[in-house]
């Protein structure tokens, strides 16, 4: 029996809540039932058919605060038909993975029709998600009781209500059962083994798996060149012959991980299913704004704004801050130049312990003021690339992410060249690069994770007392558990940490051959990164919805460019040591030309290994090859049915004209 949307109730006066609406305070009750019976309604109505209640019923909301929640859930039947229309993709029995239906559901692998836990927790918040942000206005003019918030058919009403500040946020709540099993399996035993890259996949979605499986691979693809780097440190620091067998590992070593990384993400998106989901069509992001027009694509009517207007912000304001921001970060840069010849003549003066520790200071200062500009420029460039105005969100990040990457590489990176390429002075190099590294790495564990969670513990006692006070007769736990996730911070992506590893990425490669101790550094920090980052998404921030990836995305880009540069400065190191340059003492052009030569082979090198290395293994791209064929075989099929049906057609109209 086909089951439909329209066959479904939407009233159930119990569920399970799996979204919370936080309204503003002071939101007309026109608003509030018109909000709910959208929601609530028929899909043929245009409703998004789920189940919705306030948090309080009427009578506690007379003695309560916070009387604006609203909790939002579905029936497993809503759910699992949400699952199609999203095109999720199962395992079926036969071990092969297909866009589930829910007309072939009992040919997907762990279906029951009695079983709840056949989709994630994830994924039935993500559903959710997506129908709320699918809401569309029909025949409304204006949001009801407030005018100046204006609708169009098509507009999507969530993003409505957010810009316009009724709907404050929109959050899906945790789990406390699955969520404890999570932390008992990642991060509450600091023991060395790999993570449950499979639960957290479950339990927060693919985009946030990837990123844990991304630092888990990091992690251990460094130890080689931690455990390779070690023994350098024993020798003297002037001999470079010894350093050229390093740099050409690490060049290597740059290329192979991330090649590998590839495959391994292929493995892991193909088995979660994110390979194979088919990219949707991309709706304008919510702060998109212009003049109500008609989309040339769709047909549908939506906000139109000039492409040239656009342009004019990028290359007229954008570009010109950017390079102003990356001016002052030189400027900087040199008052950091200045300390530091401030603190070696102190030194040399007096040449006691403390101005031997002294000598650190100007690095430390240094430091802290690169991790202050990062994140202000960060501010700076969120607020620019919104005010460029770009239709689609896809866009809007891969312009803020290249704004952001330009700055930190620079501001990071600068004063290393600098003093590697203009005062070729080795050792204060090799100080400069372990202070910005070990600096850097302190600095992002306290703002991150330490800080935070010591914030909401002390919220979490406040709200623990509240609750206790109260008499009324609610269900305590959920109010707690809503209450305190309302208040914590919302997680805006994996944005800082991948560009977290990107710099670490940095200081590892691209001065290898100076100082082999970063890699065992960057060990050490990611061994505690990942147990903070585990602490921050399961105790200190909000739950995120579950965003389904294939990849890392522009990141593998970011990582591979790094790995090209690093080839570059290496061998440029090596070709300025007293070593190298006593073969040539006469001819620095023979030493030029060789260093050139042996960049270009190296990245030759790269180049080749990187194209030898498939981006997926062999078995997945025969599945995937077996999918595209059973596919068009399918389409092809349903191609010659109907025109079968046409041709049974033909000759009854014929009958029908020869008879009239």
């Amino acid at each position: 029996m086909k089951v439909t949307l329209s066959a479904l109730d939407t009233y159930e006066s119990s569920f399970t809540p799996l979204v919370v609406i936080e309204l503003a305070q002071d939101v007309k009750e026109e608003t509030k039932e018109w909000l709910k019976n959208r929601i609530i309604a028929k899909k043929k109505d245009g409703g998004a058919q789920l189940l919705f209640r306030p948090l309080l019923n009427k009578y506690e909301t007379e003695t309560l605060e916070h009387h604006n929640l609203y909790l939002v859930g579905a029936s497993q039947i809503r759910l699992l038909l949400g699952a199609e229309a999203v095109g999720l993709v199962k395992e079926c029995n036969d071990n092969t993975m297909r866009a589930f239906t829910y007309g072939t559901r009992q040919n997907f692998k762990g279906f029951d029709d009695n079983n709840d836990d056949f989709l994630t927790m994830a994924e039935c918040q993500f559903i959710i998600k997506h129908e709320l942000e699918n809401l569309r206005a029909r025949d409304e003019k204006m949001i009801p009781g407030y005018p100046q918030a204006k609708l169009y058919p098509g507009k999507s009403l969530l993003r409505r209500l957010l810009t316009s500040g009724i709907v404050i946020q929109v959050f899906p709540l945790h789990d406390p059962e699955a969520l404890k099993k999570l932390e008992d399996t990642w991060y509450t035993r600091f023991t060395l083994k790999y993570q449950p890259i499979d639960s957290i996949r479950g339990y927060f979605g693919e985009t946030i798996a990837l990123y844990f499986g991304f630092l888990e691979y990091f992690t251990f693809a460094l130890i080689p060149m931690a455990v390779i780097g070690l023994p350098y440190y024993l020798f003297a620091w002037e001999d470079y012959d010894k350093y050229v067998i390093f740099a050409s590992f690490n060049l290597i070593w740059s290329t192979v991980i991330l090649e590998v990384w590839k495959r391994g993400c292929a493995n892991m998106t193909y088995r979660w299913g994110t390979l194979l989901m088919k990219r949707q069509f991309e709706e304008p992001r919510p702060g998109f704004h212009g003049v109500l027009g008609i989309n040339s694509v769709t047909g549908r009517e939506e906000p139109v704004y000039s492409s040239f207007k656009r342009q004019l912000r990028i290359y007229l304001v954008s570009l010109p801050f950017v390079c102003l921001c990356l001016y002052f970060s030189l400027y900087v840069m040199m008052i950091y130049f200045d300390m530091e010849v401030w603190a070696l003549s102190l030194h040399e003066d007096s040449g006691s312990e403390w101005t031997n520790i002294l000598l650190y200071v100007p690095s430390i200062i240094y430091a802290i003021i690169i991790e202050i500009m990062n994140r202000l420029y960060r501010y700076a460039a969120e607020f620019l690339t919104s005010w460029e105005n770009h239709r689609l969100e896809s866009a809007y990040q891969n312009h803020l992410v290249l704004k952001v990457l330009v700055f930190n590489f620079l501001n990071c990176f600068a004063s290393l060249f600098y003093i590697a390429f203009v005062l070729k002075d080795m050792k204060l190099l090799r100080q400069s690069l372990a202070t910005l590294l070990i600096t850097s790495q302190l600095l992002n564990q306290i703002v991150e994770s330490l800080l935070p969670y010591w914030l909401q513990r002390k919220h979490g006692v406040k709200v623990k007392r509240r609750v206790q006070t109260l008499k009324a007769d609610i269900d305590v736990a959920l109010y707690e558990q809503v209450i305190l996730e309302k208040e914590m911070g919302t997680y805006m992506g994996t944005f800082d940490d991948y560009l977290e590893l990107f710099l670490q990425f940095g200081y590892v490669s691209l001065f290898s051959c100076v100082y082999p101790l970063a890699a065992a550094f960057a060990v050490l920090n990611n061994f505690t990164e990942v147990n903070s980052d585990a602490l921050k998404m399961c105790r200190v921030l909000k739950r995120p919805f579950s965003e389904p990836s294939a990849s890392i995305g522009v990141w593998q880009l970011a990582f591979e460019t790094m790995s090209v540069i690093s080839v570059v400065t290496n061998c440029a190191l090596i070709g300025m040591s007293p070593q190298v340059n006593a073969v040539f003492p006469e001819s620095k052009t023979d030493l030029i030309l060789i260093v050139v030569a042996v960049e270009h082979a190296l990245l030759a090198l790269k180049f080749i290994l990187a194209f030898a290395i498939p981006d997926k293994p062999r078995h997945i791209q025969m599945k995937l090859a077996r999918l595209e064929f059973e596919s068009l075989e399918a389409l092809k099929q349903q191609q010659m049915k109907l025109v079968a049906e046409n041709l049974k057609e033909e000759p009854r109209e014929d009958i029908k004209e020869k008879a009239a």
